[in-house]
């Protein structure tokens, strides 16, 4: 039943999820679920049991990924894919009081993500089994709980059957928990929707449907109160309707509003609105929630590619996998925000979640920072990938994961298109057809704001089955840039995206000298001449067999209007699938940024053309031997040439010609400066100078961070480089680097980036690769002073302090 409020009012608004956390004075009760739960791994299914023996378990806090504190094994059954690291079976178990005025409540427990297949008990009872280990779900445990007494929680997750997918997924309770408590009569769960029917920056009228859920035995009268407000917390639209349910029913409600004089939601300017709704019945708030909104209005044309707000807009994106580097599969918002702004401020302003849903706080920060983003569901359907992957779930589960999907995510500004699969195997099958539009009526029944796309890999229309199905309201196609300047004509009037591409490889601080582009293999399963130590030339010119350079495709992009954008592969290298080498190599080639969250030098050609920055960047590094001759690129921006010095001599100007990226000089090698200059009309505009290391001094401490919070959550990231007595980073150290945390922290991760590197991720200590390290701390609660100390033979300790709020 729909009930219609048809009214306009002064607001304005933007589509995001949220539920606010407040305290207990407020009628919704959200509580942080995540600390003092015990864990083992293995299989324990007694310990589903009120008294069963855990005195053996260990106590963490969530969230938690057991495979990242694993050893690396040649053999593991996770195999090169997923990183080589273990999998397995683990439980979780957690012990906790309910207060006794909590009895006339609902109460539920929310998981933002399980990897896999996992299992809930509450009080010896099965709450259901979710297989999908990137759905957010929840269950409702109020006529299972002792409230006033103590209850246990088990949750049962098993990752055993292996491989499963063709990425590092992590295993365990890797996001948030959490435990909510709202009167009878509440807001279902991810139960409102807004859109913005019409947007302009004069005005803008808001559509919120609102799903009531009456958990009462008996029919109840209640008043509806929608607010906006902007960021500022001033209220710009309002509604109020009275509103009747039944009893053990939910119903829908829908108010429309208008806004006047509002702000749009741009990449540059995320203007944020939310939705307060609140139930009264008489005067009692009985309950408030909270959803995001973001004013913008987007379109794709087939000639004209993307605009936001009216406004020409290219789509600069990057492909993120879910893994947070050292951390693992381990969700922390201030690890995605750390990873987000990196790839802000290099210019991209687009994500595609490759290739299952992310979490609530990746979501949550594009909207905050201006992403626009590629939501996507699925990489495989009812035709495997590997052995044990999504396929065996898909008949029983594909609807109801692709609905709660949507769901969750709809309100988010950033959500610019639905991607319902990744490189679907279905494309080449008549099953392709019928499944293609099966799920895009799933996402159109809960929203058609959006267009529906798929990630696509055959261009071929006779080939392509996903494109004959005509349910793709935009077409994504991975690689084959070539091919792309006759999609016009083969694809006459279709909306089209690159949205996948590149797959180029290399490592940072690494570099064979240039010899023309090369394709690490040149098809699957050839020999090839790769490196004695699992390196590739950061210099962009080593690809995939079915991917780039860097430059190949930005070039191809550029100049094809009717390409929205494109979507490199990717912005991080992350865990697992080490192409193009074997064991040890177990993390990806394909990132700008390494793995550390250290750039590589192709960062800089793509800040140079996607970003406003001026940029003068060159390479390689300046220690080499005598005479040798070293090739020297620039990336540059806001100039109309470079000139190079070596010690104070020009080696001459150069510009970029016709449609180069970069500029480059032959060099033969003497110690000292490099310097190269950029000029605009003569004009100096920047300056860069790269000197030669003597012998190692010191280790420089740059913690991305002064202050951290002391919430058991909070993180900083310190970069660790070893340099000479004049601070010149030594660019081939491998040194070891002790480290030694006290007060306030505790050390969670460290890596160099480097590939191949088999030390493990939570040691307390890291290689130098390339000169630099990272090492990562986190909050341990205590308000004290953070001191981390690094230390390496033959030089004096360094120590870095981080004042804890």
């Amino acid at each position: 039943m729909i009930k219609h409020k048809n009214i306009f009012q002064k607001i304005t608004i933007a589509l995001l999820f949220s539920v606010s956390i407040f305290a207990q004075k407020q009628a919704r009760i959200v509580e942080d679920f995540n600390k003092k739960w015990n864990f083992k791994l293995g299989d324990y299914p007694e310990a589903v049991n009120a008294n069963y023996n855990v005195s053996d378990w260990r106590v963490l806090q969530l969230p938690h990924d057991w495979s990242i504190e694993g050893a690396f094994d040649k053999d593991a059954k996770t195999k090169q894919a997923q990183g080589f690291l273990p999998a397995g079976k683990g439980w979780y178990r957690k012990v906790f009081t309910i207060p006794a005025n909590w009895k006339n409540k609902t109460v539920s427990i929310e998981f933002d993500g399980v990897f896999k297949n996992s299992e809930v008990f509450i009080n010896g009872k099965s709450l259901g089994i979710r297989p999908n280990g990137y759905i957010s779900f929840g269950y409702d445990l109020t006529q299972y709980l002792n409230f006033g007494k103590s209850n246990t929680i088990a949750v049962k997750v098993d990752n055993d059957a292996q491989p499963n997918s063709r990425w590092y997924t992590g295993s365990g309770i890797y996001r948030n928990v959490r435990l909510v408590a709202s009167e009878k009569l509440h807001v279902g769960k991810w139960g409102t929707f807004v859109t913005t029917p019409e947007v302009s920056a004069e005005k803008s009228k808001i559509h919120l449907e609102v799903t009531i859920d009456n958990d009462n035995t008996s029919a109840k009268e209640f008043k509806l109160v929608t607010s906006v407000v902007n960021s500022e917390n001033k209220e710009v639209a309002n509604y109020t309707s009275t509103e009747k349910i039944g009893a053990k029913t939910s119903e829908k409600t829908v108010h429309d509003l208008e806004v006047k004089q509002l702000k749009l939601w741009s990449t540059e300017n995320p203007y944020l609105y939310k939705v307060i709704t609140k139930l009264y019945e008489k005067s009692k708030l009985v309950d408030n929630y909270e959803t995001p909104l973001g004013f913008r209005y987007f379109n794709f044309d087939s000639e004209k590619g993307f605009s936001l707000n009216g406004v020409p807009t290219k789509i600069y994106g990057v492909c993120l996998h879910h893994d947070n580097g050292a951390l693992g599969a381990v969700e922390n918002i201030h690890a995605v925000r750390r990873k987000l702004t990196l790839m802000k401020e290099m210019g991209a302003n687009a994500i595609r979640m490759s290739h299952n849903p992310h979490s609530l706080e990746m979501m949550q920060l594009c909207d905050e920072m201006g992403f626009i983003v590629q939501d996507e569901a699925f990489d495989v359907w009812k035709k495997k990938k590997v052995t044990n992957d999504y396929h065996k779930d898909w008949d029983a589960w594909h609807k109801q994961d692709l609905e709660d999907f949507i769901k969750r995510d709809r309100n988010h500004p950033s959500v610019m298109m639905w991607s319902i699969g990744n490189e679907i195997r279905e494309q080449f099958d008549s099953t392709g057809i019928s499944i293609t539009r099966e799920l895009a009526k799933i996402v159109k029944s809960l929203d058609t704001t959006r267009p529906v796309t798929s990630a696509l890999t055959e261009n071929v229309i006779e080939k392509n089955f996903i494109y004959q199905s005509g349910a793709l309201d935009l077409l994504g196609f991975n690689y084959k840039h070539e091919d792309y300047k006759d999609f016009p004509t083969k694809f006459k009037g279709q909306k089209i995206l690159a949205s996948e591409s590149v797959s180029a490889l290399e490592t940072r601080g690494h570099y064979d000298f240039p010899d023309g582009i090369k394709a690490w293999p040149t098809k699957h399963g050839a020999a090839f001449d790769g490196n004695a130590d699992w390196t590739v030339s950061a210099y962009d010119q080593v690809k995939s067999y079915w991917g780039a350079t860097h430059e190949e495709n930005w070039k191809t992009i550029k100049s094809q209007d009717f390409m929205a954008g494109t979507f490199i592969w990717t912005g991080f290298d992350y865990i697992g699938e080490p192409d193009p080498y074997p064991f040890p190599a177990r993390s990806s080639y394909f990132g700008i940024v390494d793995l550390a969250g250290l750039p590589k030098d192709v960062y800089y050609m793509y800040q140079s053309e996607w970003s406003n920055k001026t940029v003068l960047h060159i390479l390689p590094h300046w220690n080499w031997k005598k005479d040798q001759e070293v090739e020297v690129w620039a990336y540059y921006n806001n100039a109309d040439e470079v000139e190079l010095f070596l010690n104070g001599k020009s080696l001459g100007k150069k510009a970029k010609q016709n449609d180069d990226l970069h500029i480059s000089w032959r060099v033969k090698f003497e110690p000292g400066t490099l310097k190269a200059v950029s000029r605009k009309n003569g004009k100096v505009v920047l300056e860069k100078e790269i000197r030669t290391a003597g012998e190692a001094s010191k280790l420089d401490l740059q913690a991305d961070k002064t202050t951290i919070k002391n919430d058991t959550y909070d993180l900083v990231y310190v970069t660790v480089s070893m340099t000479d007595k004049d601070g010149n980073l030594v660019p081939n150290a491998m040194d070891l680097i002790n480290f030694e945390v006290t007060g306030g922290g505790k050390l969670v991760g460290v890596d160099n980036g480097y590939q191949a590197n088999l030390d493990s991720f939570k040691a307390n200590s890291c290689k130098l690769f390339s000169g630099k390290c990272i090492a990562i701390i986190q909050s341990n609660g205590k308000k004290e002073k953070i001191q981390l100390k690094a230390s390496t033979a033959g030089l004096q300790t360094s120590v870095i302090e981080i004042k804890v709020q």
